[in-house]
């Protein structure tokens, strides 16, 4: 099986069945103690009662896809619709309520952002962030003019990213993150606030890490980034599954689906 030029290769990403469930404690009580006095607050009280004041939020209802080494998969839906906890099950930051998650090798959500300081300068972070993935000193400071030059951050670098914008900040992110190729590299929304020439130098290290075995899986409202960097696409629409297939065929649908629940999507 062919994707373009990319070979893909066995199973890197299993989900089965996979369900997400978050427990909210202490939400009902506080609109008990609001409601009316009289019959209707003796319902509620009831219906506390039950639940012992949890609110169960269902954001995941039983996602099940395969993604394979060499591809690039793009995660459509609206707020709200579980992609992003999907691709936090995936990095194994979130524990599945039911259901199974298996990775082949290491997965990176953003790579190393858990371990960005950001009082720090961008120099620091660009040895952290080496350093956690994996790298060597020598490595690091090897890739450190490319990992500048990709993020677009000039002298920058030597200030602390307090002083970043929120784009100089999430290139860097992303400059660091793939400094190394990783088995399974998430992004989620990293690209929204980079411009033209950014995404397309994001395009061609997701074609580089696919062309290394890598899998790629991204989060995004812009169905543009999603045509342009993925060759499948799965859209997930309050917690399920709609649709799994090419890139053009799926974002082709959910715009469809968009402008005529609230106008033109992005992309």
């Amino acid at each position: 099986m062919t994707d373009g030029e990319v070979v893909l290769g066995d199973p890197s990403v299993v989900v089965d069945d996979l369900h997400v469930t978050y427990r909210i404690l202490g939400t009902r009580r506080k609109a008990v103690e609001a409601a009316p006095q009289g019959r209707m607050r003796k319902l509620v009280g009831r219906s506390l009662g039950s639940t012992g004041g949890v609110t169960e939020i269902h954001a995941v209802r039983g996602v099940s896809f395969v993604a394979r080494h060499g591809e690039s998969i793009g995660i459509v839906g609206t707020n709200g619709s579980g992609k992003s906890t999907t691709l936090q099950a995936l990095a194994g930051l979130i524990q599945p309520s039911q259901g199974s998650v298996y990775v082949a090798g290491i997965p990176s959500l953003l790579g190393v952002s858990a371990v960005l300081v950001r009082k720090l300068t961008g120099a620091r972070n660009i040895m952290i962030g080496g350093l956690a993935l994996g790298l060597t000193k020598d490595e690091v400071e090897e890739r450190f003019d490319e990992i500048v030059e990709f993020a677009d951050i000039g002298d920058f670098v030597h200030l602390p990213m307090t002083t970043y914008s929120a784009g100089m900040a999430a290139r860097l992110r992303f400059a660091i993150s793939t400094a190394a190729v990783p088995d399974v590299l998430m992004i989620d929304e990293a690209l929204a606030t980079g411009d033209a020439a950014f995404r397309e130098r994001s395009r061609q290290r997701v074609d580089e890490i696919r062309r290394q075995a890598g899998t790629v899986f991204v989060v995004s409202h812009s169905l543009a980034s999603i045509k342009a960097m993925c060759t499948r696409a799965i859209w997930i629409d309050k917690g399920l599954v709609r649709m799994d297939g090419p890139a053009e065929d799926v974002t082709a649908a959910y715009h469809e689906h968009t402008r005529a629940r609230s106008g033109p999507a992005k992309g």
